[in-house]
């Protein structure tokens, strides 16, 4: 696992972890990874400092990040499945039903679904806020 520090073209910053130092850019072409702040798929990597340890302090370390990945799966696992028991599923009329409800031509209500990329930028241009759902490892079994 590597993680890079990130930004968007907005100045956001925020930290991704990857499995690996190529999957970051395989991941940004194929428009998969969003800014969790504003949702726009206009990520690059940020400049880093080199992690330096120390041999002594590496297996401690290790420990602590596998308990923190755990930690943050288990808290994105509680995040989807609250959207996923509190909303309701519109498949690919995601962007549809958002108009609706932001413009007040259905009942406010939160949904979630399926949207491309242009639809979820034609939302965030609209003024219409919508967050990527977070993929699980269980998602690509």
């Amino acid at each position: 696992m590597i993680r890079y520090n990130l930004s968007c073209e907005h100045g956001h910053s925020f930290d991704a972890w990857f499995p690996g130092s190529d999957a970051f850019d395989e991941q940004a072409a194929q428009g998969q990874i969003s800014c969790p702040f504003c949702g726009t798929p206009h990520v690059s990597k940020a400049p880093m400092a080199p992690n330096i340890s120390m041999v002594r302090s590496r297996r401690p370390a290790q420990l602590e990040n596998n308990q923190d990945q755990k930690t943050v799966l288990n808290m994105t696992r509680r995040i989807r499945d609250y959207i996923e028991t509190n909303a309701e599923y519109v498949g690919d009329r995601f962007a549809d039903e958002a108009r609706k409800i932001h413009y007040q031509e259905s009942e406010p209500r939160g949904v979630y679904g399926e949207a491309t990329l242009k639809e979820v930028r034609d939302l965030h241009e609209e003024g219409i806020e919508c967050h990527h759902l977070p993929q699980l490892p269980e998602d690509q079994n």
